[in-house]
């Protein structure tokens, strides 16, 4: 599958940006029209920015996760302050019904 790749500039002098794979699954697939997103991020952005970051690329994807958007980063659920690191998949996860 090609990976497109959206890229904000790292903060600083000689700081290299923090580069982040981002998962889509259920409607968020759908609305993105793509699995998966590789994302380049100042150093220290958390993944409340990548989420950002996200939706303005596809504001389809905020349209359908407007009721809940959990992640997960490197498979462990996260809180949106998050700091992320280089290298890490960050997956917005679909809502769970439950019964």
């Amino acid at each position: 599958m090609a990976r497109l790749e959206k890229s904000v500039e790292g903060k600083g002098p000689g700081r290299r940006p923090v580069r982040v794979t981002l998962l889509y699954f259920g409607q968020a697939r759908d609305a993105a029209g793509r699995g998966e997103e590789a994302f380049s991020l100042p150093v220290g952005a958390t993944v409340e920015a990548l989420l950002r970051e996200s939706f303005a690329a596809h504001p389809a994807v905020r349209r359908v996760m407007v009721r809940s958007v959990r992640v997960a980063v490197n498979e462990e659920l996260a809180e949106p302050g998050r700091v992320l690191g280089d290298g890490d998949v960050v997956a917005i996860l679909p809502p769970v019904a439950g019964g």
